[in-house]
Order: C-alpha cells, then sequence, then structure tokens
C-alpha cells in the first residue's frame, strides 16, 4: 500500500425524488487499498459503487481517476479505462452462453472481418473462468445451466476481462459459499500486492475487518468515518453505522426449543432438483426448524419443493392444516405457505412494480368487492404492511427496484405476512442485509414463533442456525447427514463436521 491516489470521488450527491442518496459524499482510494464500505440498507453504498462504475450520473460532484476528471457514461466505458464491478444482485443474462456473458458488450474485441471468432472467445473466457475456480466448466454452454453462486463467479471473472486497476465487489460474497468467498479474498490479496485497488461493499462486520485496509462508513447518505485498521471493530462500526451504541440482543436468549407436538408440515421421501434425494422432514407449530449445508447440497431445491415450485421426481409435501398435498405454488399460497427465495430480485419480487403490487399479489382474494380488486383496500392493506416491518419508502407505489436490499427483502415477507401466512420458508433470508435488519428480522421470527407459526430456515451462516432454530438439519450431497436440537453447547465446528 502507499499514498498514490487512484480514484478521489469530490462532493458526490444524489437524488431520487425525495430520497437523498448522497449528500456531498467524498471518498478517496489509494493504490494497495482494499477500502471497505459499509452502512444501514439505504445508507448511499451501492449508489456510490454504481456512480463511480458508470452505471448512473451523480447530480452534483467530480470523479479524478488516476488524475484526471473521469465522467463514465456506461460500465463498458468505466471497464474500458480500468473499473470494473460486481454489482449486489443477478447480473448474468439468461438464454445465451457463459462466454457470451462475460463479453457482452465487448464482442468486436474477437471481431474477425464481419464475424465473431467464437473459438478465441471461449478459449479466453476458459482463462478467466480458471481465475475463479471454474476450469471445469464449458465456456459454450448456456448460463442456465449454472447455480446461483457459479453465475456470480461468471460475473467476477467478466469483471476480471481488461485487467482493471479498481475492483468493486458490492455485496458479492452474500451470493457464495467459502469455496466462493477464497476466490474473492485471493483476487484482493493479488490486487494489494500488484499496487491496484478494491472497493469492497460487505454487512458481513468480521469479514469485512479481516480484508479491508480502511474502511468508510456512510449513514444516511452521508459519510460519518473513515477508519484504519487499528480503529476497526464491530461494536464500533455499529454505532458510526446508527448513531447509537447497539445493545438490543441479536439471536434467542432461550434454549429449551420448545414447540408444539403438532406437525404442520410434513416431505416423505422427497427426491427433487439435481441432487436432493429420498429427503423426509416434519415440521411442527411454532417450531423454527434450521436446515443448512454446502451451497450445492441441495437444501435451496428443498425450499422450492416446499413451495410447489419444483415438482418431485418421487416423494410429496403435505401440509396437515387441510391434509393437502402440495403440487403448486398456487396450492401453498392457498394454503397459507410463504416462500421467500434466496435470488430475491429474480423469484421473490417483481422489481419493476410497485411495492403496494409487490405486498397485496398473493393477498388479492382478500382485497375484492364482488369480483373487484378495491384499489382502496389495496392501498390500506399495503400501508399497514409498510409501518408494520418499518419499510423505508417513499410511499407504497415507489418501485421495488429503487429500494435497497434491506427494504426488497422487507417487502418480499410483507407479502406472506399480509397474507395470514402459517408456514414460512424462509431461503438465505439474510443474505445481503444489514446488522440492523438482520437484528429486525430475527425478532420477527421470534414473534411469528410465538404466535403460534412455523418456520423452515434455509441458511449458509451457521452462526443463525444456531442463534435461532429450535433443531438444524444438515444436507450433503442432497442427503441428511446430520440432525442437531438447540443447545447452548452447540458449535459451528460441530455442523460444519457434518457438511464436509
Amino acid at each position: 500500500m502507499n499514498d498514490e491516489v487512484l480514484l478521489t470521488a469530490q462532493n458526490i450527491d444524489k437524488q431520487f425524488g425525495i430520497t437523498h442518496a448522497l449528500n456531498d459524499v467524498t471518498i478517496e482510494i489509494n493504490r494497495g487499498d482494499v477500502m471497505g464500505l459499509i452502512g444501514e440498507n439505504g445508507s448511499g453504498k451501492s449508489t456510490f459503487s454504481s456512480i463511480i462504475s458508470g452505471m448512473q450520473k451523480s447530480d452534483i460532484g467530480t470523479i479524478i481517476w488516476k488524475g484526471k476528471k473521469f465522467k463514465p457514461q456506461s460500465m463498458v466505458e468505466a471497464q474500458a479505462e480500468g473499473i470494473s464491478m460486481v454489482v449486489q444482485e443477478m447480473g448474468t443474462i439468461s438464454g445465451i452462453s457463459i462466454a457470451d456473458n462475460i463479453f457482452l458488450g465487448k464482442e468486436g474485441d474477437f471481431r474477425h472481418g464481419l464475424f465473431i471468432n467464437k473459438k478465441a472467445m471461449n478459449k479466453k473466457a476458459a482463462e478467466l473462468l480458471a481465475k475463479v475456480a471454474m476450469d471445469d466448466v464449458d465456456p459454450d454452454a448456456r448460463i442456465d445451466s449454472l447455480s446461483f453462486e457459479n453465475r456470480k463467479l461468471v460475473e467476477i471473472a467478466r469483471a476480471l476481462y481488461g485487467n482493471p486497476d479498481l475492483f468493486i465487489f458490492d455485496e458479492t460474497t452474500t451470493a457464495l459459499s467459502q469455496k466462493g468467498r477464497d476466490v474473492v479474498y485471493k483476487i484482493m490479496e493479488e490486487y494489494q500486492k500488484e499496487n491496484k485497488a478494491v472497493l469492497f461493499i460487505s454487512h458481513d462486520l468480521e469479514e469485512l475487518i479481516h480484508v479491508s485496509t480502511k474502511v468508510t462508513v456512510l449513514r444516511d447518505g452521508a459519510k460519518i468515518a473513515v477508519l484504519d485498521k487499528s480503529e476497526m471493530s464491530s461494536d464500533k462500526i455499529k454505532e458510526l453505522m446508527v448513531g447509537r451504541k447497539i445493545t438490543e440482543q441479536y439471536y434467542r436468549t432461550d434454549f429449551d426449543g420448545s414447540y408444539s407436538d403438532e406437525v404442520v408440515m410434513k416431505a416423505t421421501h422427497l427426491t427433487a432438483g439435481n441432487i436432493l434425494e429420498d429427503f423426509n422432514l416434519e415440521l411442527h407449530k411454532g417450531e423454527i426448524l434450521g436446515i443448512g449445508g454446502l451451497t450445492d447440497c441441495g437444501m435451496h431445491d428443498l425450499g422450492k419443493a416446499l413451495f410447489g415450485l419444483m415438482k418431485p421426481l418421487t416423494g410429496n409435501v403435505t401440509v396437515y392444516s387441510n391434509n393437502i398435498v402440495i403440487k403448486s405454488a398456487y396450492e401453498a399460497i392457498r394454503n397459507k405457505v410463504g416462500y421467500v427465495s434466496k435470488n430475491r430480485d429474480l423469484e421473490a419480487l417483481d422489481m419493476n412494480s410497485s411495492i403496494k403490487e409487490n405486498i397485496t399479489l398473493p393477498s388479492l382474494d382478500l382485497l375484492k368487492n364482488g369480483f373487484l380488486i378495491s384499489s382502496k383496500k389495496e392501498k390500506k392493506f399495503a400501508k399497514k404492511e409498510i409501518e408494520s416491518l418499518s419499510i423505508k419508502c417513499s410511499s407504497e407505489l415507489q418501485l421495488c427496484k429503487s429500494l435497497s436490499g434491506g427494504n426488497k427483502q422487507k417487502v418480499s415477507i410483507a407479502k406472506w405476512l399480509g397474507n395470514q401466512s402459517e408456514i414460512f420458508v424462509f431461503d438465505c433470508p439474510t443474505r445481503g442485509i444489514d446488522v440492523i435488519v438482520k437484528a429486525a428480522l430475527y425478532q420477527l421470527m421470534i414473534q411469528l414463533k410465538a404466535q403460534g407459526k412455523s418456520i423452515i430456515m434455509i441458511s449458509e451462516e451457521l452462526t443463525e442456525l444456531i442463534g435461532m432454530c429450535d433443531q438444524i438439519m444438515i444436507l450433503k450431497d442432497g442427503k441428511l447427514s446430520g440432525s442437531f436440537e438447540r443447545s447452548q453447547d452447540l458449535s459451528d465446528h460441530m455442523l460444519i463436521q457434518e457438511m464436509v
């Protein structure tokens, strides 16, 4: 690390309607820096990174890049100048090949006359994939054949093309298992050695403190502090993020694992997707049942199968309130089952629809006057859930795509609360949300449990499974490898032993 300034963003200001996303923010990144960027959801992190990477323009302010004024008109232009970013949500395009995704907008680099040299393109794609531990993947294969995590690794490979001087990771590691995170950490180490720089956005405080040379804290669109390595601590960063000391309890404090004997959902000999095989599960009234494992263990397929989004090859899922076998998502919704997908932007919400439309969608039957939907009831219904979950928005008509990650997640949960769901299937519910929203979600789960609701929490974060669940089932290669009752003595190591 040295004192040579690579990028200065001076007095950056950005408004979206009445929302002041960035307020006179100045951030300086030197060569050799791994600059951590943190703040609550809605604090302006993604807005800042999107401005310096060419996704959007600031209203006011100046970017100085390598000593010269810089005003990128697009991400392609920014990457050509040496700034690459991996966005928070899914950034690949379905229906085309892996290589086509990597070189989207840059196909001209492989043009020979009127034609694209696909052989050369695939060869270069293979080189980039090898850098992200995907040397066994065919660049000519469809992107849709890859898991959510591997599609994110393809985005990292795309960002590496052109050998950028500044690499921006916007909540990238939340989508990755430890293997994928190790790829990111290796890239960051190499960037430091090569005297380049990284802007690293993460809600994982331990990770942020471990990898960053400096941390910038944003709050409500303003820069609050820049911390050197010696000044970083989890408690200090939390306090700077919210403007007060955090004293609230994070996880559950009880260890009795109490819930009813009544079974509300049962999966019997369930085989689904590419890996889940002969899986059995019983969910009880008032229980928080955790499902853990490595990314490709089958747990995400399990969540889809429980909600009727994935048709089982064998076995079935039964909801006992009406003794109904779930054969579709429609049947699941009718029987008061709610589902929040890991892939929030593509599967949990309609990004181009309003908060109101997303929240009310599962509950339209409750909002009818005769055969017509009452707009008055819709508005009142949405406002009630917005207030209940403290969703930060200008109004119920705001589009979901303009919300922060944490507020998007609140909307995806609000629609199932509004539909009076009795069973909740949460797949990685805390992915990409800050510690404050996490704490609020954990408290909501505790309240739902106390009300006799039942929750299946699928998670790659072992600490939250241990902290929140009455029982934990670990999957390995699509099968149950171990189960654990709630206990004060339960540790990450005990769970990991059953995962690998």
